[in-house]
């Protein structure tokens, strides 16, 4: 059973949190992370409605507390991958790691798929025992994966291999350019955000 992470404050800024687990679990245990409000406005939902897929992409970083410096010990990554079907007038919401997929849902309202997509995932990370450390997360939403669109439309369609980290078909740069352009007319640029744990002794 996973842990429920204590509300975030209601009506307020987006916003990323990271909750270490209990004392006797910090070295078996990663932290639970939950992004909230990060798709919270008309323009994220207009973009999906008109055939955008939205790509949440999670960085956890594990940093050993040195003397002088700081060392990044380890990292896990995983994305969040929300579609809109007009077929179905549904949202889509799936979690990929690593080479496996996990469907979150298929929701009627915007605000379900919301719901799904601020769900806490317990990072697949852990810090090594008797050191003391903290966790860096860094989350990168984008309105469209500009470099990987092509792949990212193939495990829509039903592909099993994780979209964004196969393959890619061929893109000319006039093409990858136009995107760009076409995405930052639109407003669809990355939106950043980090977030830092307490330091603990694993």
């Amino acid at each position: 059973m996973v842990a429920a992470a204590p509300p975030l404050p209601a009506q307020s800024r987006p916003a990323l949190d990271v909750v270490l687990p209990s004392g006797p679990s910090l070295s078996t245990d990663g932290p639970l992370v939950r992004a909230a409000r990060v798709m919270n406005d008309t323009q994220m939902r207009d973009l999906l409605r008109n055939g955008f897929p939205a790509r949440l992409h999670y960085r956890v970083e594990l940093w050993t507390v040195g003397g002088w410096f700081n060392d990044l010990d380890r990292t896990a990554e995983w994305d969040v991958i929300v579609r809109y079907d007009p077929l179905d007038r549904n949202y889509r919401v799936a979690r990929i790691v690593g080479e496996r997929v996990t469907s979150l849902g298929q929701f009627e309202q915007y605000a379900e798929a919301q719901a799904a997509v601020e769900l806490p995932f317990r990072a697949p990370i852990t810090a090594r025992r008797g050191r003391r450390a903290y966790y860096n997360v860094v989350l990168d939403v984008e309105t469209l994966s500009l470099t990987e669109l092509d792949e990212v439309e193939r495990w829509l369609r039903g592909e099993l291999r994780p979209a964004v980290r196969g393959q890619r078909n061929p893109v000319t740069p006039v093409t990858r350019g136009l995107r760009t352009i076409f995405v930052r007319l639109i407003g669809g640029e990355r939106r950043h955000y980090e977030a830092r744990s307490a330091t603990f002794r694993g």
